[in-house]
């Protein structure tokens, strides 16, 4: 310290201050550079394949809806002959014992005639449709029986596969997938002599049930309507699955 007067002036040392700097540089090096490298080697050694499974299953289970329709000139009439053969055609399922049997629509509508300045009514015409679900290798003779109950259309005809069947499907179609994409991962280290270490990853893409069987409605009326007995052959259901894997090596 040197005095000049009231002035008093502080000289640090300078080595002092470089050793200090020199200390605190050291330190930020050695916390930036170290752990990024690291991660950047474990995120790039990573494989991700994807393997496909599918199942295919009979379609066992029939869903129809069909139902009555009529038309005239008196609405009462009209609705008279519907609920008549109506009830015979419901009598019949469930003397059947068919599952789900429910209402699914009830109409009666007038029909018009335009010509001239106001339109007037000419007549009526109205349905009464049901759905139900049964075995599908019992649905054909069903078909004919309602027909010859009173039923006139048939709107959808749909086969699936039970529920406990597409659920086992669905299980063996993802075993077929994983093993697809394991497959698929030791063929590409192998070539590349690498080995895999572990499983980092699992996604399930798709295992959805299957879509159902449609049989155009008109068709299968026009069948009915010109054979003894009506053939019915389901077919079968297919069950997809997709799974993504990670796998680090």
């Amino acid at each position: 310290m040197k005095q000049s007067g009231l002035v008093q002036q502080w000289v640090l040392p300078s080595a002092g201050i470089l050793l200090g700097l020199t200390a605190i540089t050291v330190g930020v090096l050695n916390t930036t550079t170290i752990a990024p490298a690291e991660a950047q080697e474990v995120v790039s050694r990573v494989l991700t394949v994807t393997g496909e499974g599918r199942e295919s299953i009979p379609a066992t289970l029939a869903r129809v809806q069909l139902g009555v329709t009529a038309q005239g000139r008196d609405a009462g009439a009209v609705q008279q002959e519907i609920a008549r053969r109506s009830s015979a055609v419901v009598e019949l399922l469930k003397s059947q014992n068919v599952d789900q049997l429910r209402t699914t629509g009830v109409r009666l509508n007038p029909q018009y005639n335009y010509d001239g300045n106001r339109p007037r009514i000419t007549g009526y015409n109205g349905s009464n449709t049901v759905s139900f679900e049964m075995p599908t290798d019992q649905v054909g003779t069903l078909l004919d029986d309602a027909i010859a109950a009173g039923a006139n259309q048939i709107t959808n005809v749909n086969f699936v596969a039970e529920d406990n069947a597409i659920d086992s499907a669905r299980n063996i179609a993802l075993q077929e997938a994983t093993a697809d994409a394991q497959a698929q991962a030791e063929a590409v280290l192998q070539s590349l002599n690498l080995n895999a270490q572990e499983i980092v990853g699992i996604q399930v893409n798709n295992a959805v049930p299957p879509t159902p069987i449609v049989v155009a409605a008109q068709t299968r009326l026009a069948e009915t309507a010109s054979a003894t007995s009506t053939p019915i052959e389901g077919g079968e259901q297919t069950v997809n699955a997709r799974v993504t894997l990670q796998i680090r090596y």
